[in-house]
């Protein structure tokens, strides 16, 4: 069963920052970019650091440990030496509170 679970507010996390959360035990980042926000896995796929302490540039996120990067969109690995993709996670804006969906 799918469901959605409010996370926080649209003011705290300003434009080109990323947020950690922690949701039903899951390691979550919320990035807030030009397009909006986007959730994601915060766990980088190539050794399990968190991603929400790397570098957000545009769409992509840069691991602080290794290098690796991601698009906060796709959860898609974009460079070495990550190959695998992070899992990303339906989000929604309600008022001004972002919800995220858990499976």
């Amino acid at each position: 069963m799918e469901r959605w679970i409010k996370v926080t507010h649209q003011n705290e996390i300003p434009k080109g920052q990323t947020r950690a959360f922690t949701i039903e035990n899951e390691p979550i980042a919320i990035s807030h970019v030009e397009d909006g926000f986007f959730a994601y896995e915060n766990k980088c796929s190539h050794m399990d650091f968190p991603l929400d302490d790397g570098i957000l540039e545009g769409c992509e996120i840069e691991c602080a440990h290794h290098g690796a990067k991601f698009d906060v969109k796709t959860g898609e690995a974009l460079c070495m030496p990550a190959v695998s993709a992070i899992r990303v996670y339906p989000l929604k804006i309600e008022g001004d509170e972002i919800y995220v969906e858990i499976p």
